[in-house]
């Protein structure tokens, strides 16, 4: 169920049998040379849904700008800064608890996220632990990465073995084109599999890699590679939702 198409009153109703919320989060970033910039918050996205449906939880709209700044010697990305992120993060949860919300489970699409969330959730705990109000009820947060489960990797493993890399891999590459196969882009890859590295920021990020690519050949993508890819993050992340939210 996505919140933007309920009611206010289909709302109240979901909150007399569940407290949790699925929050999609992701990034507007270049992926390479025939990845799509909407790729982290796509990824995100269909499999918040997924799981949403699965499980009949509520799943919020995307958070689709995030932590990217390293991307931005590439055209089209955007980023907020971590304190910006954290400050939008903290009145979405801020709004959700005003209205009885107390489980909000972060299903991340894009891993320059993952420190700046973990402040967040660090931030939200603190200004409720300092509050003068002492029967608040008790709220949890939550990240789970949707590749960060066994199924995923291992199926991605099978897939793409030492060419899946860090960045623009094939796996959220195959999610997109199973999402949006209208949209499938297709450019030569040189080399096939992108050098890896670390990198600071975003010009010292496209002096080294300037395809925008991290060790990775989403060449390898495919639609039906896609389907299996988000079945398994579904089925993964469904279980895991459910015993977390139950806790």
């Amino acid at each position: 169920m996505q919140l933007q198409l309920q009611t206010w009153q289909e709302i109240e109703a979901y909150l007399q049998t569940s407290r949790g919320i699925i929050l999609p989060i992701g990034s507007t970033e270049q992926h390479g040379p025939n990845g799509l910039i909407g790729t982290d918050a796509i990824c995100a996205e269909v499999i918040a849904r997924g799981v949403g449906e699965a499980v009949g939880a509520l799943v919020a709209p995307t958070i689709s700008v995030g932590m990217a700044q390293h991307h931005l010697g590439f055209a089209g990305s955007m980023t907020l800064r971590p304190s910006t992120l954290i400050a939008v993060l903290e009145d979405m949860v801020g709004s959700l608890v005003r209205h009885g919300f107390e489980r909000f489970y972060f299903l991340n699409g894009h891993g320059g996220n993952i420190a700046t969330l973990a402040a967040a959730f660090s931030e939200i705990y603190a200004s409720r632990s300092l509050s003068a109000a002492s029967n608040t009820p008790p709220i949890k947060c939550r990240l789970k990465n949707w590749w960060q489960n066994q199924e995923v990797h291992d199926l991605a493993k099978e897939l793409y073995g030492d060419s899946e890399g860090s960045h623009a891999t094939p796996s959220e590459v195959a999610v997109t084109q199973f999402a949006y196969p209208g949209s499938i882009k297709s450019a030569v890859l040189d080399p096939p599999v992108a050098p890896r590295g670390d990198f600071a920021d975003a010009a010292d990020y496209r002096r080294k890699f300037p395809d925008g690519r991290i060790g990775s050949n989403p060449a390898l993508a495919t639609p039906e590679a896609g389907r299996r890819l988000y079945e398994a993050a579904v089925a993964a992340i469904a279980k895991d939702y459910q015993s977390w939210v139950a806790a």
